[in-house]
């Protein structure tokens, strides 16, 4: 049968369309405590964040409303953020405006009634989340009921350890994520002794189906040219992998072998138009006891990640001549799943209408890596 190709214009400019109304991982919360204050780039909006001292986290847009100069120039005591060039204050969750020392008894004035850009922000997984709605959505309450779940790593007990890796991509979201669910590259960007080889290559079968807003792969037996799954053959157990992607940045990976497990979810946040961050954070009981764990799985993670990274810096220089592109069958089906998910999503927000999933059904997909 012939291999059907789509071509496609190459979606690096700031063209590139962003999924709002969504949790985003904006960075990591450990560094929030006591009256320090951080700043972040989310989908081009820069934020102040910090931690009341009630352990709540805050993001506030990093601007005041009064005359933009930005809030994380000025000071945080653990209830209030206070501007530096006319000493407003601003309750940071709600965003709420609570004094303005410039005004009178004669003022008409009340501050209440003004707020600064508030967004929504929860912990999980050590990473400060951020939904961030849609522009004119007007002012959404910390505890906005009808808000989805927050984001994070399936447990399956409450002994694990964990760890994070992070990289900056020079690329749009869109890239970032393909390139996150492209299956065909592992022999060739990260091969390696403790991985896999070039001439380990062989023909796969993967079920997928779908989930709502994603698509997944169903749990099947991993391959048995990567290393770090041969070594939990040494339990003895059946071993399972299963692999989601949902919109609008997600990947989860579950990896179970009897009583032992692996889970992780990385995603790729935008951070302005032609720049984005994958994050990814692990937790597994696998080799629990074993000392030095973390610092071993941290030290091969960090190679992997950066493989990654340095091939999506390289894949941007050739991005900047707008070449046209080519997905092809089957080894990218995933990746026309995801512009066409992409597109059902922002015509449903679009319309107001049920989003309409792309795929009607199971598919097999085969492709040789």
């Amino acid at each position: 049968m012939a291999t059907n190709l789509t071509t496609i214009g190459a979606p690096q400019g700031p063209a590139t369309t962003l999924i709002y109304n969504d949790w985003y991982p904006a960075m990591r919360s450990e560094s929030l405590h006591g009256k320090t204050l951080a700043t972040a780039m989310l989908m081009g909006i820069p934020l102040v964040l910090g931690r009341r001292a009630d352990g709540h986290l805050f993001a506030m847009r990093d601007s005041c409303p009064h005359r933009g100069i930005p809030l994380s120039c000025g000071w945080f005591d653990g209830q209030r953020l206070t501007c530096k060039y006319h000493g407003w204050a601003f309750e940071p969750v709600s965003g709420q405006c609570k004094e303005i020392p410039s005004l009178t008894s004669r003022d008409m004035l009340d501050p209440t009634r003004i707020y600064g850009t508030a967004f929504p922000c929860e912990e999980r997984d050590g990473y400060a989340w951020v939904y961030v709605p849609e522009s004119g959505s007007g002012r959404i309450r910390a505890d906005e009921t009808s808000l989805p779940p927050v984001p994070e790593a399936p447990k399956f007990g409450s002994r694990f350890r964990s760890q994070h890796l992070t990289a900056d991509l020079p690329c749009n979201v869109d890239h970032g994520i393909i390139g996150l669910m492209d299956p065909a590259h592992g022999p060739f960007v990260h091969q390696s002794w403790w991985w896999r080889k070039e001439a380990s290559i062989h023909e796969k079968e993967k079920h997928f189906e779908p989930i709502e807003q994603g698509f997944r792969m169903a749990s099947h037996t991993p391959s048995a040219n990567s290393a770090p799954y041969k070594l939990l053959g040494v339990y003895g157990e059946p071993i399972t992998t299963t692999i989601d992607f949902v919109l609008p940045n997600r990947r989860y990976e579950t990896i179970r072998a009897g009583d032992k497990w692996f889970s992780s979810i990385t995603t790729v946040t935008p951070t302005v138009a032609n720049a984005c961050r994958i994050d990814v954070y692990a937790a597994w009981n696998v080799f629990y006891n074993v000392p030095f764990v973390t610092s071993i799985a941290t030290f091969f993670g960090k190679r992997f990640v950066g493989q990654d990274q340095i091939t999506m810096i390289q894949q941007a220089e050739g991005l900047k001549y707008d070449p046209t592109l080519m997905l092809i069958d089957d080894a990218d089906r995933p990746a026309k799943w995801y512009f066409a998910l992409k597109h059902a999503r922002l015509e449903a927000t679009s319309t107001g209408q049920p989003m309409q999933h792309p795929m009607c059904g199971p598919v097999t997909l085969r492709w040789r890596s």
